[in-house]
């Protein structure tokens, strides 16, 4: 794409943020728990995707900013960091699988695979001439070190890429040897580990991926990037009185609901070169997790209570925030866990005919709240299922849901994001992909009230050009007519909550003290 950008794609930017729309609705936790099934494994769940085009600050030293992507799966929300004695491993039985669609055909062209595998040292104490297993993740002593001998159960992980039909398959090897990764303990706490954020740095490999080049990996836990006021939204969208809901002075009220949770993060940042195929700029990216479909319990456990054979079966998929969470109907949610791209036809009634605006209107209709009309909603289906023309749509696309990044959009530095990504004319920001700083919340939560529609974005539309004159799929409109009215859960984020290099979200939260609180 040419990076000078006409007004008929700033205009469009705006509508780009109609996908959001369709992946939010009322603010949620992006994808924390949302399917039934889902709740029975957690190990496996996949709370957030996100994906841009590098902006780290330590850019002199990796090239970041020079054509490289991160991309970060998120996975096990809710992590109370005082969770011992077991913490949050990941399952050594799954597959957790990055998915890059280079063409816009709906079908993965580039994979990252992740698989781990938990070891226990057995260490144990002399009690009384006896020598007794020990109950605990660590067996004594401090922790400043990858595998340090305090450690009772060492975890570890390969990464292999798959391209096309997963027939060619490169397993990505550790430059100190071997095709194994080590993960960082959880932040036990204080005593346990007194410096984590060095000692997590520790982790952070540099490789050597054969056709695709220098790339970094990280994979652990971190401090969940997400924000969210998820009781008062789960209960009716009880926040405060509408008055305080849509006025500009709450969108910083700071009542995040996972401000104190951490999360598991696999973390990869490559070359683009490796991820794009041709003259295409856009991909589009989606996370899974699958098990294998036979599981047996053991009688007798000794080491494991459970083994699991046979094929792999995908439990959790997330693309776009907020998809299954509340736009996919509840009989449907575990079956989108279980569907790909390339079948997402069958979910369209979602997202042309969205219920929660509706719902919105019903509680918050006396203070302006206006569900919009225009069904079927072709302002969302046009962005959500193909993503938009002069920003992030494939030239040869097949609708499907994925998030979508033009890969020649230049990255921002931190300091020069905006929170609201696209609404503000940030073209680097969601829904042109994601960044952690990006407060998918608000801006989705507008769009599907009909941001897009109102009569301010109408006029720039029809400045930039006459062949959209239907704004974007708007039809015939009902809403609201200007976009003053400020729709927020409260929960406000933007590039300063988290840090602005390599792995970009924030030391995980420490166990002990309780009182602790995040840190760089």
């Amino acid at each position: 794409m040419n990076n000078k950008i006409s007004k008929l794609t700033l205009a469009m930017t705006l509508a780009a943020s109609a996908l959001a729309g369709v992946t939010s609705l009322p603010v949620l936790a992006s994808s924390h728990r949302e399917a039934p099934f889902i709740t029975q494994n957690p190990k496996i769940d996949g709370t957030d995707f996100y994906m841009f085009n590098s902006y780290g600050a330590d850019a002199a030293a990796t090239n970041a900013l020079a054509g490289r992507v991160t991309l970060i799966a998120n996975y096990q929300p809710l992590q109370d960091p005082y969770g011992g004695p077991n913490y949050f491993k990941m399952d050594p039985d799954a597959i957790y699988e990055i998915h890059i669609d280079n063409n816009g055909d709906a079908r993965e062209d580039v994979t990252f695979q992740f698989k781990f595998t938990n070891t226990n040292k057995n260490a144990a104490f002399n009690v009384g001439g006896q020598s007794v297993a020990i109950p605990l993740t660590i067996s004594g002593g401090g922790i400043s070190s990858i595998n340090s001998a305090s450690i009772n159960v060492r975890e570890q992980y390969s990464v292999t890429m798959i391209r096309g039909n997963r027939r060619t398959r490169t397993v990505i090897s550790n430059p100190s040897g071997g095709v194994l990764f080590d993960k960082p303990v959880d932040n036990i706490g204080n005593k346990s580990i007194p410096d984590y954020a060095t000692y997590a740095n520790q982790h952070i490999y540099n490789v050597n991926i054969p056709n695709c080049g220098a790339s970094r990996i990280f994979v652990g836990q971190r401090k969940d990037a997400f924000v969210v006021n998820l009781g008062e939204t789960f209960d009716l969208i009880n926040i405060a009185a509408p008055a305080t809901e849509f006025s500009p002075n709450a969108e910083s009220a700071e009542v995040d609901s996972l401000k104190d949770a951490n999360v598991t993060t696999l973390s990869l940042e490559v070359p683009t070169s490796c991820l794009t195929a041709g003259s295409e700029t856009v991909i589009g990216g989606w996370t899974t997790a699958s098990v294998p479909k036979v599981r047996v319990l053991q009688s007798n456990p000794t080491s494991r209570a459970s083994q699991q054979v046979g094929e792999y079966v995908q439990l959790s998929r997330l693309g776009a925030p907020l998809v299954n969470e509340v736009v996919i109907g509840l009989k449907d949610k575990d079956r989108f866990n279980n569907s790909q791209p390339s079948g997402d036809g069958q979910f369209a009634t979602y997202v042309t005919n969205p219920t929660l605006p509706a719902l919105v209107e019903a509680l918050f209709g006396g203070a302006g709240a206006t569900a919009p009309t225009n069904f079927p909603r072709g302002d969302l289906v046009a962005a959500f299922l193909t993503g938009i023309n002069g920003l992030n749509r494939p030239a040869n696309v097949v609708a499907s849901e994925e998030l979508r990044l033009n890969t020649a959009i230049p990255a921002k530095a931190a300091d020069t994001q905006s929170r609201l990504g696209a609404l503000a004319l940030d073209l680097a920001g969601f829904p042109n992909g994601r960044r952690p700083g990006d407060d998918v919340v608000d801006i989705e939560l507008r769009v599907a009230m009909g941001y897009l529609c109102n009569g301010d974005v109408q006029t720039a539309v029809r400045a930039a050009s006459t062949t959209i004159a239907d704004g974007f799929g708007c039809g015939t409109y009902r809403g609201n007519t200007g976009s003053g009215i400020h729709y927020t859960d409260g929960a406000f984020t933007d590039a300063t909550h988290v840090n602005s290099v390599f792995p970009y979200q924030r030391t995980p939260l420490p166990g002990s003290p309780s009182d602790a609180v995040a840190q760089p």
